[in-house]
């Protein structure tokens, strides 16, 4: 059934996903959700030096937000921590270099981080799409270590600090690719099989969903969210997808529209009204599963998944540093 899904997700993004789709659905958006002072409040974006991430680091500081910028990459991290400032007018910008695709770094930063700074929104926005297997220094697959595994440990790291603040929430930025995955717990690091770094994604972006739903069932303090910010044109798309992005190039997202539902679920009051857990596109909560797709997992498959990640996650905290 892989080719039902494949061709009823890429039917539905060529309606939905578009800028086309963007406009449409914004006919209906209150623009007083977004325009809040959020003065006070401490923001942390990972992958902010570009794309969506940055998009949605300069809107909150236009709000008035502390942001902490997470990002891999020092010069270019510099380059867009300026702009942001120059921007905004914001002074609030801090920058930390942090590779998420190393579970050691993650969890030195996250142990340092709490002991200095308070947080109310953690915005899971760093991600990856290789397209050949490569493994990390760690011996990790590197989609499965930066989409996966990197956000599980930077939001589970980061929850004691979450649990201390008001009206404290998670954003992750999934991907409707994951419509066309089931979830698939028995080859986590793609080790068997020929290796395709488009599924192979969608099935990490699968996994992001599965997390948020576990996350919010057991942590009732914090609001919990994932979302789909659409096809918009960012340097991840050009680089990670170049025939997608030649043939849909006059169609995508803006980086600004992309980025427009993270902003609306980490600064809005209307947010959090609806239950923690969601997925949602375009400000609005919608279906994980598509029909007919028999992509629904059993729970025993989910509760696997964090069991291992935990597994991970743990061995790599016990050889950091601090």
């Amino acid at each position: 059934m892989s080719w039902y899904r494949n061709t009823v997700w890429f039917v539905k993004g060529l309606r939905e996903y578009t800028r086309g789709g963007y406009e449409s659905a914004s006919k209906h958006f209150n623009p007083a959700d977004v325009e809040v002072d959020v003065a006070g409040r401490s923001f942390l974006v990972t992958g902010a030096n570009s794309g969506i991430g940055k998009a949605t680091a300069k809107e909150i500081a236009r709000r008035g937000g502390t942001v902490h910028l997470v990002c891999r990459n020092k010069e270019r991290a510099e380059v867009a921590k300026e702009e942001i400032v120059t921007e905004t007018g914001n002074q609030n910008i801090f920058l930390h270099i942090v590779d998420i695709s190393n579970p050691k770094e993650i969890w030195k930063f996250a142990e340092k981080f709490r002991n200095e700074h308070k947080l109310n929104v953690l915005i899971n926005n760093a991600g990856c799409m290789v397209n050949n297997r490569e493994l990390t220094e760690d011996g990790l697959e590197r989609n499965f270590a930066t989409n996966t595994l990197g956000t599980y440990i930077m939001t589970t790291a980061l929850v004691p600090l979450l649990e201390k603040a008001a009206d404290a929430r998670v954003i992750t930025v999934s991907s409707g690719g994951m419509l066309v995955q089931k979830l698939n717990i028995s080859d986590l690091q793609s080790e068997n099989g020929p290796f395709d770094g488009t599924m192979v994604y969608a099935q990490n972006k699968r996994q992001q969903v599965v997390l948020t739903e576990q996350w919010a069932k057991a942590h009732r303090n914090i609001h919990f969210s994932v979302m789909h910010p659409g096809w918009a044109d960012t340097p991840a798309v050009r680089s990670s997808m170049p025939d997608f992005y030649e043939r849909m190039k006059n169609s995508l997202r803006t980086e600004v529209q992309g980025a427009d539902t993270v902003l609306w679920l980490a600064v809005s009051a209307e947010a959090t009204k609806l239950p923690s857990g969601l997925f949602f596109q375009d400000r609005q909560p919608v279906p994980t599963h598509l029909p007919l797709a028999y992509t629904h997992s059993p729970p025993e498959d989910e509760e696997k998944l964090m069991e291992v990640l935990e597994e991970f996650s743990q061995k790599f905290k016990s050889v950091s540093p601090g």
